[in-house]
């Protein structure tokens, strides 16, 4: 399940950068709406794919309901580093898309 995991974050980190807000705290300046429509489509693509992983390695049954709980804890992760640590997320978004083929490959 660590494969879900790391694009559960990275997708979750995707979307919340789509935001204008969120995207200004963590990267300087605005993005555009193109930039802003690319991150929303990357970000569900990442959690489709997350979905995909966790289904072909469960079974849909329990990949399912894994997947559930990847959801919800790199859900809870990323809201609490935004506030306290704003700078680790970008760090933690990168090595999880980084580790993601390594993860597939184990």
């Amino acid at each position: 399940m660590l494969l879900p995991a790391l694009l559960c974050y990275g997708g979750f980190t995707a979307l919340c950068l789509s935001m204008e807000r969120h995207y200004s705290d963590l990267l300087a300046g605005k993005p555009s709406l193109r930039r802003r429509r690319v991150l929303k489509v990357v970000g569900w693509l990442l959690l489709c794919v997350s979905a995909w992983a966790a289904v072909s390695a469960e079974g849909w049954t329990l990949g399912l309901v894994k997947w559930s709980a990847v959801l919800m804890a790199s859900a809870v992760l990323l809201v609490f580093l935004l506030p306290y640590r704003p700078r680790w997320v970008l760090g933690l978004a990168g090595a999880a898309l980084l580790l993601s083929p390594l993860a597939a490959w184990l």
